[in-house]
C-alpha cells in the first residue's frame, strides 16, 4: 500500500517572499516581485511592479536574495561520502577506478550508511538542494536493509527523496566486476525491491519519500534481473534507473558481452521508456539520441563525476532538442568529492561550453536543468519551478560575499561567479536553513560521527 505524502505540517498562514533580487522560475513567468506560500504550496506570483492579490499574515524581505526553486539532484551516491579523494583510487578510469573501491565498500556497515546519508543530505541542502535521488546498490551481508537507514537518515535531514533500491547480481566469478560479497541473487534482490517500495513509496503531490528500482549496471547484473526489474516497477508504478554508456570502455564492455551496444542492450531488455532514467548518457550516437528522445527517457548529466574520471561530455542541447528530459546530478562523492548542488549548476555551464558555443548554453540553460529538468527526470510536476501550485520547495541565495563583488546581474552572478551555499532553503513550506544554517540539524554532530565511519571504513 502506498503513503501520501500530503500530510506533513505546515504553516496555513500566507507567506509573502518580498522583492528579490532576482527569481528564476523556471517557466518564464514573472516572479520579480516574490512569491506567496500557504500550507506547503506556492499560490500566488508577484510580478514586477504589483501587489499580492493574497490577504498576507508574514513578509520575508529578500531584497538581499536571488530566489530560485529548490535544486534537484537526479543522481547520487551518498555513501560515497565516506570515500572522498581516497589515495589507492585517485587518478583511475572508471573501470580500475570502480575495482579498487568495490572492496572497500563492501565493508559498509549500518552506522556507517547513516552516518554518511546525512552527511550527504545535509551538505546538499546547504547548498539549495530540497530533493535528491541517491542510487544505491551496495548490499552485503551486513547491509541488507540499506533503504530502511536511509529513509531513517532522510527523514532527519528533511530534503525530499527519491531513493533507488539497487542491485549486484553479476560478482567476480561470473565475469562481473563487484566482488562476490558484494551481489545478491536475483530472488533476493526481487523480494526486497517489493518490500521497500510497499513500506516506503509514496504517491501523489507532496511525496517525501519516492522509491524507484535502480540495477547498477550492464556490467554488475544479469539479463534476467534486468527484465523482471522492469516488470516488478512497472507493476507497481515506480520508475527505473541505472548507469548507461558512462565511458567508451563500457560501450565496448556490452559489446563483447552482448553483442550489443549499451542502449540497444537497454532496449533489448524493456527499458527503452519514459519511465527510466540513466545516469551519464554521454557515449551515444546520433541515432541512439533520436531513439532516446523518442522514448522520453531522462538523462541524469553528471559534470564534475565526468570530468574527474575524465569520462566524456554529456551531448545535453541534442538530447534535450530530441525530447529526451535532461537533469543534473552531483553523482558519487567518490567521483566528486563533493555533493553540492548549486555548485554542480556551474560545472554544467562550463563542461557545456566546452561542446557548445558560448551563445548555444546559458546560466538560464543549466539553472533549468538543475530545477525543472530535473523535476521532469525523475517523474515529478510538483516541484522543480516556481508556479501556483507547486510545493513551496525553494532556495534563497545572498550575494554579499566578495565573490560576487561589482556583478551587475544577480541571476548570472550567481552562477558565474560560482555560489556555493543558501542562505536559505525552505521545503514543503517548512524552513530547513536559515541564515546558511541547518536549523533542525547538528551538522557538527553528524560530522564527528561521520568521519569515525570514514577512518573505520578504510581501516
Amino acid at each position: 500500500m502506498s503513503n501520501s505524502g500530503s500530510n506533513s505540517a505546515s504553516t496555513e498562514k500566507n507567506l509573502w517572499i518580498k522583492n528579490p533580487l532576482a527569481a528564476f522560475t523556471a517557466n518564464q513567468q514573472d516572479a520579480s516581485n516574490g512569491i506567496v506560500i500557504r500550507n506547503r504550496i506556492i499560490v500566488e506570483l508577484v510580478a514586477a511592479g504589483a501587489e499580492p492579490q493574497t490577504h498576507i499574515d508574514k513578509v520575508f524581505d529578500a531584497r538581499r536574495h536571488v530566489l530560485i526553486p529548490g535544486l534537484v539532484n537526479t543522481h547520487h551516491h551518498l555513501y560515497q561520502t565516506l570515500t572522498r579523494a581516497f589515495p589507492p583510487a585517485l587518478n583511475k578510469r572508471l573501470f580500475p577506478w570502480l575495482q579498487t573501491l568495490y572492496p572497500v565498500w563492501a565493508k559498509l556497515q549500518p552506522e556507517m550508511l547513516h552516518a554518511a546519508t546525512e552527511l550527504g543530505l545535509a551538505e546538499l541542502m546547504l547548498s539549495g538542494c530540497t530533493t535528491v535521488a541517491d542510487h544505491h546498490y551496495l548490499f552485503p551481508q551486513a547491509l541488507t536493509e540499506a533503504i530502511d537507514i536511509q529513509v531513517s537518515a532522510a527523514g532527519k535531514i528533511g530534503n525530499r527523496v527519491m531513493l533507488t533500491r539497487g542491485s549486484m547480481s553479476l560478482g567476480q566469478d561470473d565475469g562481473g566486476l563487484p566482488p562476490q560479497s558484494t551481489v545478491q541473487t536475483d530472488t533476493a534482490i526481487l523480494d526486497d525491491c517489493q518490500r521497500v517500495i510497499t513500506q516506503f513509496h509514496q504517491t501523489g503531490p507532496g511525496a517525501m519519500v519516492q522509491l524507484a528500482l535502480a540495477p547498477c549496471s550492464p556490467f554488475s547484473v544479469t539479463t534476467e534481473l534486468m527484465k523482471e526489474t522492469a516488470k516488478l516497477a512497472r507493476a507497481n508504478s515506480v520508475r527505473l534507473h541505472t548507469h548507461l554508456a558512462e565511458t567508451e570502455d563500457e560501450n565496448g564492455f556490452c559489446l563483447q558481452t552482448f553483442d550489443l551496444r549499451p542502449l540497444d542492450y537497454l532496449e533489448s531488455v524493456g527499458w527503452l521508456a519514459d519511465d527510466v532514467w540513466l545516469a551519464h548518457g554521454i557515449h551515444f550516437n546520433d541515432e541512439e539520441i533520436k531513439r532516446l528522445g523518442k522514448a522520453r527517457t531522462g538523462i541524469a548529466h553528471c559534470p564534475s563525476s565526468n570530468m574527474v574520471l575524465a569520462s566524456g561530455i554529456c551531448r545535453t542541447k541534442e538530447l534535450q532538442a530530441a525530447g529526451a528530459h535532461v537533469g543534473l546530478g552531483v553523482d558519487g562523492s567518490a567521483s566528486n568529492d563533493g555533493s553540492n548542488m548549486i555548485q554542480e549548476v556551474r560545472q554544467a555551464l562550463l563542461i557545456n561550453r566546452l561542446r557548445y558555443q558560448a551563445d548555444e548554453v546559458t546560466h538560464h540553460d543549466a539553472l533549468y536543468w538543475a530545477t525543472r529538468g530535473s523535476a521532469q527526470v525523475l517523474g515529478r510536476d510538483d516541484i522543480g519551478e516556481l508556479a501556483i501550485g507547486k510545493q513551496a520547495d525553494i532556495a534563497l541565495f545572498n550575494l554579499d560575499e566578495p565573490r560576487f563583488s561589482g556583478s551587475h546581474d544577480p541571476l548570472a552572478a550567481l552562477i558565474l561567479c560560482g555560489a556555493h551555499s543558501a542562505d536559505y532553503v525552505m521545503v514543503a513550506g517548512q524552513w530547513k536553513v536559515e541564515q546558511g544554517k541547518l536549523i533542525n540539524t547538528d551538522i557538527d554532530e553528524i560530522q564527528i560521527r561521520h568521519k569515525a565511519s570514514a577512518s573505520s571504513l578504510v581501516e
